[in-house]
């Protein structure tokens, strides 16, 4: 556990900085992805907090859907990993780090050749990327991760990790592992399973 809120001395005095600095990442990486042509909202022209049909034309428009976990999760192995890579660096420094990784994926998540590759090798075949606006809450969602990883005992973030992968599959047959996998290493048998055969 460590300190991230405490503006004096300390591993975390660079935190409050780098929550400035990561919110102009943020900003910047949504100019990028409207440059990109992405939409800025649901073309549905409404906002929801939460969009639970994974296989609808909401999935990814919106605030949070069941992807949203992953998020969280690439918060707590960013957590991790910058622990390890950057130990001897304040944990804002390596808040910053985490949220130009999250940043730089958004943006070619949402590449005509990510998004292809998602239509063809996994079961989200009407998956036409993210909105802006899905897009900077799943950058949010990493930040709240890594933020309650630097403050969590291992073992809690690890647990949480496995819950929320446990029930992302039982709810809609995907999670975060095997988005990777499917992207990376299509098997018929997952996408069999996810599909619902």
């Amino acid at each position: 556990m460590e300190t991230v809120g405490n503006p004096g001395r300390g591993r975390g005095s660079r935190l409050p900085l780098a929550l400035i600095a990561a919110g102009a990442v943020v900003a910047a990486t949504a100019l990028t992805l409207l440059a990109m042509g992405r939409v800025p909202i649901c073309t549905c022209g409404v906002v929801k907090l939460w969009e639970g049909d994974p296989a609808g034309p909401g999935n990814s428009q919106h605030l949070s859907d069941w992807y949203t976990p992953s998020h969280l999760i690439h918060g707590f192995l960013f957590y991790a990993a910058t622990h390890l890579i950057l130990r001897t660096r304040p944990v804002g420094v390596r808040f910053l780090a985490a949220t130009l990784i999250e940043c730089l994926w958004e943006i070619v998540e949402n590449t005509d050749a990510v998004i292809g590759r998602y239509r063809t090798a996994t079961v989200s075949l009407h998956y036409y990327g993210d909105s802006v606006l899905n897009s900077a809450s799943d950058i949010g969602a990493m930040m709240l991760g890594f933020l309650v990883a630097a403050r969590l005992p291992v073992w809690l973030t690890v647990l949480l990790a496995i819950g929320f992968e446990l029930a992302t599959a039982i709810a809609i047959r995907d999670n975060m592992t095997l988005n990777v996998l499917m992207l990376i290493y299509p098997l018929d048998a997952v996408r069999a399973w996810q599909a619902g055969g």
